[in-house]
């Protein structure tokens, strides 16, 4: 169903070159500015700028708006009453609200920053592997974030709060903003620790070869121990959750 939505997927493509140049222009005067030397060159930088232009779609900075609307209104309790596994619905629902629109506008994006923007190509077949399964990591603890991020709604009910935190510290601590290796290195260990860092840096870095390709299996012990985690609180969240949720006052 969300295939369907190729007018939005343009208008995105678009929307997401824009806003790359305009990133790419800011690194571009920093790294002009400056003699000193930084912890990634400036080629590197533009191909991480364009990975993340890329697979925007697939962070997960935002709530699902139907399983919002549901809650507000009332009409989760048809969610309840399936005959399904209501947390394995919601993550499946992520994963496609996720994927969907990334393949739309990824494609897209890849061959026009290779052909005019500065990205690179990974520096061997072994570094693209290794990103293309870290990716599907970064797919896996993405969902189970927004999963986490739908099943707080019903407490916050409106999910206002939810919706302007999330976003905030998934740009920062993932690296989409400003890439990790950029921040200060009383920071590193710290950010190398939590989730974030899964959805986007760790698997850019692969794609260009400043992780190599051998250490993939670390980086994915990482994500998905992540996620097992997130999944369990999810379900233990959701659990009582539906003990505490109240519908049209029933």
């Amino acid at each position: 169903m969300l295939l369907q939505y190729r007018a939005a997927a343009l208008a995105g493509i678009g929307t997401q070159i824009f806003w790359g140049l305009i990133r790419v222009m800011i690194f571009e005067a920093f790294y002009r500015s400056t003699t000193a030397p930084q912890p990634m060159k400036l080629e590197d930088v533009i191909t991480y700028v364009w990975l993340g232009q890329a697979l925007l779609a697939l962070l997960p900075w935002n709530s699902d708006q139907e399983i919002r609307g549901m809650i507000r209104s009332g009409t989760v309790a048809y969610e309840l009453l399936r005959p399904v596994d209501l947390f394995n619905l919601w993550y499946s629902r992520s994963v496609a609200t996720r994927t969907a629109p990334t393949l739309l506008r990824s494609i897209p994006i890849f061959v026009l920053a290779m052909l005019y923007f500065g990205m690179r190509f990974p520096p061997s077949a072994a570094s693209g592997g290794a990103w293309a399964l870290a990716t599907l990591g970064a797919i896996v603890l993405g969902c189970a974030i927004s999963t986490l991020i739908n099943i707080s709604l019903m407490w916050t009910i409106s999910g206002e709060g939810v919706s302007r935190l999330i976003p905030a510290m998934v740009m920062i601590f993932s690296g989409m903003l400003i890439p990790l290796p950029l921040f200060p290195n009383w920071a590193q260990s710290i950010l190398a620790f939590l989730p974030f860092a899964g959805l986007v840096d760790t698997p850019f870095r692969l794609y260009m070869g400043e992780i190599p390709p051998s250490h993939v299996f670390m980086v994915l012990a990482h994500q998905l121990g992540w996620t097992l985690a997130l999944i369990a609180i999810g379900r233990f969240v959701l659990s009582r959750g539906i003990r505490v949720l109240v519908v049209q006052g029933g």
